[in-house]
């Protein structure tokens, strides 16, 4: 019975596509589980509508959050759908992927090479994991300069910067 996580603590996102409510994902605040309870439109990407025309760039990140920080785009995994790929290829700009700083993100990085895209894996310090921790931590404007200044489209760059996320990973 889905009804009793209801009055638990939580913050509710809605998914929106053209005005028209597509689903959403609800975050319980209280660390107990489900963490999440959502319903996810195959293939959705969140924050299309956080998009304007005549921006350069699109910032693909993983979670909700992230995306919010820095009216980015989030897949919602750590990888990127066929179906994903296209919508987000239909914006017309350069794509940069910002995969979390573990295990998972490594898998975003591999799917982001796989594309074509550009890769940023900003050194942040310790405890800093994802795009939402750097926000909090240094401010939106100090993370989008660290995501832009570590931006790499070159193959081998982006391979040798996912060698050295993965060592610290493992630290």
């Amino acid at each position: 019975n889905d009804s009793i996580h209801w009055v638990r603590p939580q913050v509710i996102v809605p998914f929106t596509y053209d005005n028209t409510l597509v689903g959403y994902t609800c975050r319980m605040l209280d660390g107990r589980t489900p963490k999440y309870i959502q319903d996810i439109p195959h293939g959705y990407v969140f924050g299309t509508e956080l998009q304007h025309d005549d921006w350069q760039y699109v910032i693909v990140v993983e979670g909700i959050f992230d995306a919010l920080s820095i009216a980015g785009l989030a897949v919602m995994h750590n990888t990127v759908s066929d179906q994903q790929a296209r919508l987000i290829r239909n914006l017309g700009r350069e794509i940069i992927v910002v995969p979390d700083q573990d295990k998972a993100g490594l898998e975003l990085i591999d799917r982001a090479v796989e594309l074509g895209w550009s890769v940023s894996i900003p050194n942040w310090p310790e405890g800093v994991k994802d795009v939402n921790d750097a926000v909090v931590k240094f401010g939106k404007v100090a993370t989008l300069l660290t995501i832009m200044q570590a931006r790499e489209t070159s193959k081998i760059k982006i391979e040798l910067r996912k060698k050295n996320l993965a060592k610290k990973i493992k630290t």
